[in-house]
């Protein structure tokens, strides 16, 4: 799944950028109404110069050709156009200026292709661009000069846009100012509100996490009643709902535990008597062994199920003492090889060089941890048939290895090997509980269980336990 950034910054990015791209497409809609406003207001009144213009000198000028085109010369070199910033000019049939209001022009070609057309055409035509003669942006509006039915030229109305580019300039600025502070109080208000959305989808999501890791019963403080409080409310629900379902199978496991103590109690007592029987036959002490080892295996597991009520009520306690653990591992693993040497697993303890100290610790807890671990290592990884036991003393911390030389554990499974009542697809025997006490009491000694693959195959549990607690 693609994360970009959040959902607080997708939310603003699709947002802004959905309102950037309207406010420009307005901006630039709105810039160009007033530039074809202004444009159009320029050329409207350049047109009614050149048409009232051109109308004086053909009704009321009744002369000789020479005097007529004169007349006309005369008006133009008389015309004030400089507040206005507009040039009158009169264009000979050759397409030269033959007289303007600005002086500095005359005999200069404009260039410009609304000259030919309105004295070919004899209309008004209209040029905007580039002047050829400056380089400047200009209006230019042409009318055609007729004497006696005959073009003798044109006159023509010339000013700059730069005022008018301008204006339209200051409004397209106009225009994106706005926008800017549109995107400003959008991005504001829109960054305020998803704070709160987001500020309770995170209370959500880490009250979702606590009851996936296993902390149930706790509840979400809703202060809205919309999507997001329904959604709280119901994972309070739920939340409720588990943990009731959690009490009743923690109570349901511990009395069933407690019946269990007593009936295995007296069957491991009558066992070890009648074992005590010399006169038995071979084949019935067999069958008693059996029903001993059988026994005692259910008693342990009665004790993992009793261990691990106390650890989901909150009542698993340490009885914490000075204590040898280099002695407590030893002792329980000379203890536990000679009953996988009946097995044919090799149980082989790797003596340390390091000295180890005592430690603040609860023996009897730990003792059961490593008990676990190795009957663990003999039941996934027997087949290797050999297992390997070591203690050492690094950075302050006791340490403890024991690796199989089994199939190892899937990758994907690894991180699940620690949670309660899980198995994956292992075919041995057991409960799935036993690695969660194992956790659990080696937590409440500040201490780390790992599992890992070890090269060559095989699985490899580390336990670490402080030194100084």
């Amino acid at each position: 799944m693609k994360r970009i950034g959040g959902l607080r910054k997708r939310w603003l990015a699709n947002t802004l950028s959905i309102i950037f791209a309207l406010g420009v497409v307005c901006a630039l809609v709105i810039t160009a109404a007033f530039a074809m406003y202004y444009y159009a207001d320029l050329e409207s009144d350049l047109r009614f110069r050149a048409k009232t213009t051109a109308s004086l000198f053909a009704d009321y000028i009744n002369e000789s050709n020479s005097e007529f085109y004169d007349s006309c010369m005369s008006y133009t070199q008389g015309f004030d156009g400089a507040a206005e910033k507009v040039q009158l000019q009169i264009i000979d049939i050759q397409g030269y200026i033959a007289a303007s209001s600005a002086s500095n022009w005359v005999n200069l070609p404009p260039e410009t292709p609304e000259i030919p057309r309105a004295m070919n055409n004899r209309t008004l035509e209209v040029y905007l661009g580039e002047d050829p003669i400056t380089g400047a942006r200009i209006m230019a509006v042409s009318a055609p000069l007729v004497f006696e039915d005959e073009v003798v030229g044109a006159l023509r109305y010339v000013t700059p846009t730069r005022q008018v580019d301008r204006r339209i300039i200051f409004v397209g600025l106009i225009c994106f100012a706005v926008l800017a502070v549109v995107l400003a109080v959008v991005a504001v208000s829109s960054d305020f509100f998803i704070r709160t959305i987001m500020r309770q989808v995170r209370e959500i999501t880490d009250t979702a996490r606590r009851i996936a890791n296993g902390t149930y019963g706790v509840q979400i403080q809703t202060r809205y009643a919309d999507e997001i409080g329904q959604l709280a409310e119901t994972i309070n629900e739920l939340s409720g709902k588990i943990s009731q379902n959690e009490r009743m199978q923690a109570e349901f496991i511990s009395q069933l535990s407690h019946e269990l103590r007593t009936p295995l109690t007296a069957i491991n007592g009558w066992t070890e008597t009648l074992l005590a029987d010399q006169s038995m036959d071979a084949d019935t002490r067999q069958g008693i062994k059996i029903i001993s080892g059988e026994a005692k295996r259910l008693t342990e597991m009665v004790v993992d199920l009793l261990d691990f009520t106390r650890m989901q009520d909150g009542r698993m306690t340490l009885n914490v003492e000075q204590a040898d653990i280099l002695s407590e591992f030893e002792e329980t693993v000379f203890m536990y090889g000679s009953r996988l040497a009946q097995d044919g697993i090799d149980l082989q303890y790797i003596e340390t060089e390091s000295d180890i100290p005592e430690i603040s610790c609860d023996p009897k807890r730990l003792r059961q941890v490593f008990l676990n671990i190795l009957d663990n290592a003999a039941k996934h990884g027997g087949a290797g048939k050999r297992i390997e036991a070591a203690i050492t003393y690094e950075d302050e911390q006791v340490v403890v290895r024991i690796r199989d030389f089994g199939p190892g554990i899937p990758e994907d499974e690894i991180p699940l090997v620690k949670k309660k009542f899980y198995k994956g697809n292992s075919s041995a025997r057991g409960t799935g509980i036993g690695l969660a006490v194992c956790d659990e009491i080696v937590q409440m000694h500040d201490g780390t269980l790992t599992l890992e693959n070890a090269q060559g195959g095989g699985t490899l549990v580390t336990v670490r336990i402080p030194a100084t607690q």
